[in-house]
């Protein structure tokens, strides 16, 4: 990063709102902006198609700009598998490191996101939830048959790729997301979700390396 002194003291420099909000767009576009200046993205909200997009497009604009890593900083409530595959290809095919820091939750096909990255990180109160996604589909019989077989084999690639990531077997992974199970950020870096959690009087460095930088306050 060019300015060794963002991000500025604390956790977190404040969030824009929701993608899509009125209020403060301009303010939020002026603060996106700034971030991605510094090489850090935001994924807030639900990973639909259009959010996977932009992201997509973000990282692979910072990776042909620059060999030094990006940050994404993650606050997703859920999404599509589609989606949440769009994410984790660019992450995984990128040729600079990832790190991504979740920041409020992850759940669903968006705990992929943070699975593949070259670094997870989470704030101390950040919550996980392995869910499988929910799904309609209307036609005829023999539609209906083959959306289910696609969705399946999804499903047990989503599964495959969170087991390689997390180092478990895949019908554990399978099972966990079957029941939606809820993980905290110490819970989810015992399930290997994650590398670090931040400490509570922790600060967010830009430090060399693979690490995210978590650094307690007082002397180095």
């Amino acid at each position: 990063m060019n300015d060794p002194s963002w991000p500025p003291p604390g956790l977190l420099p404040p969030l824009p709102p929701e993608p899509g909000a009125q209020a403060g767009s301009e303010w939020s576009d002026t603060i996106r902006s700034r971030l991605f200046e510094h090489r850090t993205i935001l994924l807030r909200g639900v990973l639909d198609d259009a959010q996977a997009n932009q992201a997509a497009a973000e990282l692979m604009t910072l990776d042909a700009t620059g060999d030094s890593r990006i940050t994404v900083h993650l606050d997703l409530q859920g999404g599509g598998l589609d989606a949440a595959f769009a994410v984790m290809d660019v992450i995984e095919l990128v040729g600079v490191p990832v790190h991504v820091l979740c920041v409020g939750r992850a759940e669903g096909p968006a705990v992929g996101v943070v699975a593949v990255a070259t670094r997870r990180a989470a704030s101390p109160h950040a919550r996980f939830r392995l869910a499988d996604p929910t799904a309609t589909m209307s036609g005829s019989a023999s539609e209906l048959s083959r959306w289910a077989d696609q969705h399946l084999a999804q499903l047990h690639r989503f599964h495959t790729r969170l087991a390689a990531a997390v180092h478990r077997p895949v019908e554990e992974v399978a099972a966990d997301c079957a029941a939606g199970r809820y993980l905290t950020a110490e819970e989810a870096l015992r399930y290997g979700l994650l590398d670090e959690v931040a400490t509570p009087r922790g600060a967010v460095y830009p430090l060399p390396g693979r690490t995210v930088g978590f650094r307690p306050d007082g002397p180095p």
